[in-house]
């Protein structure tokens, strides 16, 4: 399973994919339309072993007294202890496999008893475990007579807020279809109009300076009235902006691993990028995000955690972008642009290109340099897209292979890697690759509690010892049973310059959706250069496991986020499936998970060296 920093019908298809590594937690699936292809019919998964013994129910999964928000059905595995018992849950037949293993998909408990209640059978014997879960409290009905209801806890919004004054905030709260619904505090009242969805939804975008200053939310019907106070929002003026530092939390990584990511919404993916030191103004508050100015017609959001607030006496760096230059090393290239501050970024690939954006930035690029010996890059052009965003496209002589942003000695510098030299005969031979067995911390643990890091290991080293064999070079992220941070795999990966991050992962759904449907072999990749990477490892898997191919998947996980090789993240079974879990312990399935993960990465460098 994999982290975020975060997932085929359609519905299912969506769950695997946002659920990458993580364990099961009652999230709905996110949409992904792709559809899963089928599995090949020639493979098999090794025999389920035959365990006999006394009766012991373990259930994995859910937790005991874990929170199910889904409503209509979920899953439930677990073990009892031996494969020749049966297996009734709530009145239903549950399967149970020869190792005593069993995964269920039933009905959510009713309110009234929120429980799984097993028993489980052999000739005399009889265990009963009553497993109990928790419901999320229901919505209060609002009756449109009677005495005035109103849902309190539905209201929004809720906790810190920073807002510009001519901003609006949206507020809502659920009550009666007939009340009548507004906010009042000295600024004025703003009335509350029904959502075209809910009836019973009653919301507005409130002007930020109408929830300034101790300002309630009323709800009434005839005589009767309820007051809701409404947290206070702060007013942020735009003509004494405060700045923020970028890169003040506590890390392990150097600073050329580190960046700050910025996202398009609180709490959400990330699609720009701060580096260490960068200075940019603070425009609102939600929580434990900020929002930031990345130029003058662009905000997007940072964990206050990454940042600190400056001295309010500290103006905005002016950003001008001088002439340029291309400087030529051992296998990269340079892009060299003097700007007096270091720059919020982004980086868009192409087929044959980079296109760099720098926010907060004026272009003034009279010159461009290029090195005589440099064989990489071809040219570059620029263009002053907003009066304070710039953008470099830089057009390669061959497809990008990976590029590292850095900001030193009053320049931005983006060092653009070459393709390594690859023999078709063995293209293996002189590459170097990271290997990453996924997790500890976290995991999945299957039905007989195999946890993830237990079982990737082993196909991590087996992975290592194929690809020497193949003329290689390895470097594992780890051997042992240590826990690893997320940050620190890539960064191993990086320092010693290798070609490519492999991450070796299993995977699980979340609550409510079908494990008898979703489950089989995909791979995650995030920067584009990673995609013909993962096509070929994506049919490698497939060709030797023989499971459901879920295809490949961009995704925001941690450990492929980084640019400077192909980088993905493998989920080739599923833990939480009796007979896939079963298959994990086997050599056997370790050595086809680990030869289709192989077979791949050696289609990828040969696909380099001849040009398909």
């Amino acid at each position: 399973m994999t982290f975020r920093s975060a997932p085929r019908s359609v519905a299912w298809f969506l769950a695997v994919a946002g659920m990458a590594c993580t364990p099961p937690v009652a999230s709905p699936p996110r949409t992904t339309p792709v559809a899963a292809e089928p599995s090949p019919a020639t493979i098999s998964l090794p025999a389920v072993p035959r365990v006999l013994g006394r009766l012991v129910v373990r259930v994995v999964y859910p937790p005991d007294g874990a929170t199910i928000a889904v409503r209509d059905s979920t899953f439930i595995f677990g073990s009892v202890g031996s494969g020749d018992a049966s297996l009734r849950i709530n009145g239903q037949d549950v399967p149970v496999l020869p190792n005593g293993s069993f995964l269920g998909w039933l009905p959510v408990p009713p309110r009234d008893n929120p429980a799984f209640n097993l028993v489980v059978a052999r000739n005399a014997d009889t265990a009963r475990v009553s497993h109990r879960i928790r419901l999320p409290a229901p919505r209060p009905a609002l009756p449109p007579t009677g005495a005035l209801v109103v849902d309190s806890a539905s209201l929004q919004p809720r906790g810190t807020l920073w807002r510009r004054r001519d901003e609006s905030v949206r507020v809502s709260v659920r009550a009666p279809r007939n009340a009548v619904v507004r906010v009042t505090s000295p600024a004025g009242a703003f009335p509350l109009g029904p959502s075209t969805n809910d009836s019973t939804l009653h919301l507005a975008d409130v002007p930020a300076r109408y929830l300034a200053d101790q300002a309630v939310l009323v709800v009434s019907r005839h005589t009767d009235s309820i007051v809701l106070a409404l947290p206070r929002v702060t007013l942020v003026d735009p003509e004494r902006r405060v700045m923020a530092l970028s890169g003040v939390a506590p890390s392990t990584l150097p600073d050329t691993d580190r960046v700050t990511s910025v996202r398009p919404i609180a709490g959400g993916t990330y699609k720009w990028f701060l580096l260490p030191g960068t200075q940019v103004p603070v425009t609102g508050r939600q929580d434990g995000a900020w929002r930031i100015a990345l130029d003058g017609n662009l905000d997007g959001w940072v964990d206050a955690a990454d940042m600190r607030l400056l001295d309010s006496t500290v103006m905005a760096p002016v950003r001008v972008a001088g002439n340029a230059r291309v400087v030529a090393g051992n296998g990269w290239s340079d892009v060299v642009i003097p700007v007096g501050a270091a720059p919020p970024w982004a980086v868009e690939i192409g087929e044959r290109s980079l296109e760099l954006t720098l926010y907060g930035t004026v272009a003034n690029t009279d010159i461009i340099n290029y090195a005589t010996r440099d064989s990489l890059v071809e040219r570059i052009t620029w263009e002053q897209v907003t009066s304070d965003r710039a953008r470099y496209v830089i057009t390669l002589r061959h497809a990008p292979y990976g590029y590292l942003a850095r900001y030193e000695r009053g320049a931005f510098a983006l060092r653009i890697r070459s393709a390594p030299r690859v023999d078709p005969r063995r293209p293996l031979a002189g590459i170097t690759i990271a290997v990453d067995a996924g997790h500890p911390p976290g995991g999945s643990t299957g039905p007989t509690g195999l946890y993830e890091a237990v079982a990737t290991l082993p196909i991590a080293e087996r992975l290592r010892s194929i690809l020497e064999a193949r003329g290689a070079t390895v470097v594992m992220t780890r051997t042992g049973p240590s826990a690893l941070g997320l940050p620190d795999r890539p960064s191993i990966a990086r320092q010693a310059n290798a070609h490519a991050f492999i991450s070796i992962h299993l995977n699980a759904l979340p609550d409510g959706v079908n494990p008898f449907r979703a489950h089989g072999t995909g791979t995650y990749y995030f920067t584009g250069q990673s995609v013909p990477l993962a096509r070929q490892v994506q049919r490698g898997m497939v060709r030797t496991m023989g499971l459901r191919d879920l295809g490949i998947n961009y995704d925001n996980l941690a450990v492929v986020r980084p640019t400077w090789m192909p980088s993905i993240l493998c989920e080739g079974a599923f833990v939480m499936i009796p007979e896939q879990e079963a298959a994990l312990r086997t050599p056997e399935f370790q050595d086809a998970y680990a030869t289709g993960v192989a077979d791949g990465i050696e289609a990828y460098f040969r696909s380099l060296a001849t040009g398909s």
